[in-house]
């Protein structure tokens, strides 16, 4: 699992830090920072949590291709 690049970017759109889109799905500024290293695999309801704060899709966020 590589860096997760989109969730930096949506959330950098959006001029949200690490800590206010922790604050707003209920983790630590240090699983934002984990998930976004790509150290850390959320877990699905984590992802939606993320997702709908953001205003994206589990797809535009975290599904990737890589097997193409």
């Amino acid at each position: 699992m590589g860096k997760n690049l989109r969730l930096k970017s949506a959330r950098a759109a959006l001029d949200m830090s690490q800590q206010a889109l922790a604050d707003a799905v209920s983790v630590s500024r240090q699983t934002i920072n984990a998930i976004e290293s790509g150290d850390y695999n959320p877990s699905i309801m984590l992802c939606i949590a993320i997702c709908r704060t953001l205003g994206k899709t589990l797809d535009e966020l975290f599904w990737t291709d890589e097997e193409n």
